[in-house]
């Protein structure tokens, strides 16, 4: 569903930044992509030979604060995922200090959404239909194409505040 909205995140393809002196690539994915070097240090939650594995994602990015804080100039840090997985890495490499250029994100796996609820505040994970029903407030939102990087998330609006109980078809679009 295009709905003409500019804020959705563009991704370039996965490389290593020759710029950079030390590298960290974090990923929620069961494998990592081709293209990774010895160079560089994986963090993953799934074992993968060289790599450091958590059992979960959260695990991976509890630990990233202290990692990060460790870090010097030419540090450059990867995050490949899914978009709230990534998302959370940006979120927190910018708390600690990382600028644009040290942080580079690339999407993989699942297209699913976090959606924020514009009424509630509340964030809704794993969403790949166009309606979801919010797990804060239980309104019925349309999953809009509008992309909030503070929030990391899409936005939700309720669909049916006009005519409560009539919705549009229910899509699967992010699978």
């Amino acid at each position: 569903m295009d709905q003409g909205i500019k804020s959705r995140p563009r991704y370039q393809p996965f490389r290593i930044d020759p710029a950079g002196t030390q590298h960290l690539i974090v990923t929620d994915q069961p494998s990592p992509p081709p293209g990774i070097s010895g160079a560089a240090e994986l963090w993953t939650i799934a074992p993968h030979p060289g790599g450091q594995s958590f059992p979960t994602p959260a695990a991976l990015l509890a630990s990233l604060p202290g990692h990060l804080a460790r870090q010097g100039p030419g540090f450059r840090l990867y995050a490949i995922g899914t978009e709230p997985f990534i998302w959370d890495v940006a979120y927190i490499a910018t708390h600690a200090g990382l600028t644009e250029g040290e942080l580079f994100l690339h999407h993989a796996g699942s297209l699913a959404r976090r959606v924020h609820c514009i009424h509630c505040k509340t964030n809704t994970d794993r969403v790949t239909t166009n309606i979801v029903t919010c797990a804060g407030c239980g309104a019925n939102l349309l999953v809009r194409d509008h992309f909030s990087r503070r929030l990391r998330a899409f936005m939700g609006v309720q669909v049916d505040a006009e005519t409560p109980g009539i919705l549009p078809p229910i899509e699967t679009l992010y699978p």
